[in-house]
């Protein structure tokens, strides 16, 4: 099992639009071989010392896959090209980490 954390930075303002987007493909995610867990965060206001400051212009994917193959299938599926489409005008950037349970 690999955990994929994906930081997505979207425009200034565009971070609820960018969610209905994002929603609608969620299913077709979790529908896919391999999936364990997909879903949206956003950051919450806690008041715990080490948190670090909200960023309002972020949405962090968290994902648990059963293997890199199917995260590369993942990545590759239509549905994945057809959302990258429609979210293109709404995200700065995206950064990706994948992580190993020990």
């Amino acid at each position: 099992m690999i955990h994929v954390i994906a930081t997505i930075t979207v425009n200034p303002g565009l971070r609820d639009k960018f969610l209905a987007v994002f929603n609608r493909n969620v299913p077709a995610v979790q529908a896919e071989e391999g999936c364990l867990f997909y879903g949206p965060s956003v950051d919450l206001a806690t008041g715990l010392p080490p948190q670090l400051p909200l960023r309002e212009n972020v949405v962090t994917i968290v994902e648990q896959w059963e293997s890199l193959d199917h995260l590369r299938a993942h990545l590759a599926a239509p549905h994945m090209a057809t959302y990258r489409e429609n979210v293109k005008d709404l995200v700065q950037g995206v950064s990706l980490q994948v992580l190993q349970p020990v």
